[in-house]
């Protein structure tokens, strides 16, 4: 199987249980719900300590993309190990996964595309990183820093405000969008597009 035929894996980042669901830290869960939704998919349990979906994504043809859309239920500071065992189910080559996840250093909403990097202290990536080594693409989601001296991980862990949770859903949408730009257009197209 060459690269162009292996399907993408789309690792949404968060942590599992309905007490996290709507944190700023799980809006990589949001995008992967979603993008589930747009295959017209329902996340099933995998082995791989993953909930996942497969599908295509893109125009019908050689513009489509197979893709499997994961949630990893070990906890944000444990991604790594499945995706590791999703890349090795579904022999999918590090160039081919993309981690969305939240991002402190950029202003709420905006987005930024890339492929390799640091982890810039996001435990998530920290140990994707760890098992995969760094080449793999990331959607990063602006969150915004956290308000006068409150600790970032409490921060992470709290709800979008009310102000947020208003435009939350058009973010999510663009992400998304964003996620599928990237499969079926390539990275560069995709940040002259979406990165803001």
């Amino acid at each position: 199987m060459t690269d162009a035929d292996s399907p993408w894996l789309i690792v949404g980042l968060g942590n599992p249980g309905p007490e996290y669901a709507a944190n700023r830290h799980n809006v990589g869960f949001m995008v992967a719900d979603l993008l589930a939704e747009r295959v017209g998919g329902r996340f099933k349990a995998h082995k791989a300590r993953a909930q996942v979906v497969e599908g295509r994504i893109g125009a019908p043809g050689p513009g489509s993309r197979r893709v499997v859309v994961a949630k990893p239920m070990s906890f944000m500071n444990l991604s790594g190990g499945p995706t590791t065992a999703l890349r090795d189910f579904y022999k999918v080559p590090v160039s081919h996964i993309v981690a969305v996840h939240d991002e402190l250093d950029i202003d709420y909403g905006a987005l930024r595309l890339k492929l390799g990097g640091g982890d810039n202290g996001h435990n998530g990536l920290k140990s994707i990183t760890k098992s995969l080594g760094a080449d793999y693409h990331r959607v990063r989601f602006g969150i915004g820093r956290p308000p006068g001296r409150m600790p970032v991980a409490d921060f992470v862990l709290k709800d979008f405000s009310s102000a947020e949770r208003k435009e939350l859903g058009y973010f999510v949408d663009r992400a998304a969008d964003a996620v599928e730009g990237l499969m079926v257009d390539g990275l560069e197209r995709a940040q002259g597009t979406y990165n803001s």
